[in-house]
Formats: structure tokens, sequence, C-alpha cells
């Protein structure tokens, strides 16, 4: 059975790992939006020369264009059996997208259609973010509190220093979750109410929140 998984978390949650993780291990392929978008950009299609047009303004990829995007990708040959979508969709219109273009691409197949959420507690996110470091040179990522380099602000591969960036604030990572759970809420009633959400608790070890997310995926 074709297996459509999609996951909602807030910034910082370690969804982006897990699901990369997840997606190998499934031998699906993972899909971002961001990746799509400048893939299209990259080949110069005519979505992509549209996308770009928008990008280069400072504008917002319009919702119908970012699913025509999706929708030509969940299509292709290596989304058969299944996919891991990260980061769409971000809100209730775009969730109506994804399943006009599900319906469209499966037709009559069965399909499992999945809504995975990454339960956490927003102070562990915040602490997350305001001790996050990464190296400039090979974009690879510490946190002071939880994956601390092993000589104080230098890179272990690199033995460059260390930088922050400067909107990783408490201020500002509380009015980004604000945002978040302002836009996602009903984005969470609605997979609730179509009985195909599932929240994992995503407090502890990238092992602990492993097993549970192949849990949720395999239930």
């Amino acid at each position: 059975m074709k297996k459509e998984l999609i996951f909602l978390g807030p910034p910082a949650c370690g969804k982006g790992t897990q699901t990369n993780k997840l997606s190998e291990f499934l031998g699906f392929p993972h899909i971002d939006t961001g990746s799509l978008l400048r893939a299209e950009i990259a080949k110069e299609t005519e979505e992509g020369l549209v996308a770009k047009s928008f990008i280069d303004k400072g504008q917002l990829v319009p919702i119908d264009l970012v699913a025509t995007i999706i929708g030509k990708k969940l299509a292709e040959e290596d989304c058969k059996n299944g996919y891991v979508l990260d980061g769409y969709p971000r809100s209730l219109e775009q969730a109506i997208k994804l399943d006009e273009i599900n319906a469209k691409v499966d037709g009559e197949n069965e399909v499992s259609f999945k809504a995975i959420y990454f339960d956490i507690d927003t102070q562990i996110l915040i602490d997350r973010i305001v001790n996050r470091q990464s190296c400039p040179k090979c974009g690879e990522i510490y946190n002071k509190k939880f994956k601390p380099s092993k000589i104080e602000n230098i890179c272990d591969k690199c033995n460059v220093e260390l930088k922050t960036r400067d909107d990783d604030t408490e201020e500002i990572a509380r009015k980004r979750f604000d945002t978040y759970y302002e836009q996602t809420a009903p984005l969470i009633k609605f997979y609730e109410d179509k009985g195909v959400l599932h929240k994992i608790d995503a407090n502890g070890s990238i092992d602990e929140v492993w097993a549970r997310l192949i849990k949720a995926v395999e239930a």
C-alpha cells in the first residue's frame, strides 16, 4: 500500500533530522518546498521562472503555483510507493490543495495517508535555538547545551570559529512559535477530524524520537 506522510512541528523540533532519516529508511523521496522551488528555478522551467519573478521581488510564491510544482513532483515515478513531505502544508488552504493533488495522482489506488505531529515542550525548543551554533565553512550544526563542539566555539571538522545567528534570541524565538502555533492549530484540527493525525512525543534523544516515529508510521 502506498504511504503518504506529511509532518507538522514547530521550528527546531527535530523534524528535519527525523524525516531525512525516515526517507532513507523507507526508500521514499524526501520532498520539501524550498528544494523543489530551487530545482525548478535552476532548470528554468515555466513554473520556476514564474516563481523566481516573485522571489526576486521579495514576494511569496502564490499558493496555486506551489501546489502545481508539488503536484508535478508527487506524480513522478519515484513517488509511486510513497513520499515523505516536509514543510507542506503550512496552512489550511494548502492542506486542501494537497488533498486535491493526492486525489488526482492516486485515483482509485489504495493509500495510507498520515499527518505526523511532533509534539514538544516550547522551552526545550527555545533552549535549542538560543544555544544553536553553526560552522560557516561546512554548515555543521552544534548546540552549546545539547550538542557542544569538542573545543568550545570551534568546529570539530574545520577547526574554524562557530557562528550564532543574530535572530537566535529568546524574544524572536517566542514570536516565531506564537506565529507557528497560530497557523498550525487549524491544520491539527483538520487532520484530527479526518482521523489521520498521529501525535508523537518529540521530547528526548534522536533515537527515542525515531523509535516513536517508526511506531507511528507502521501503525
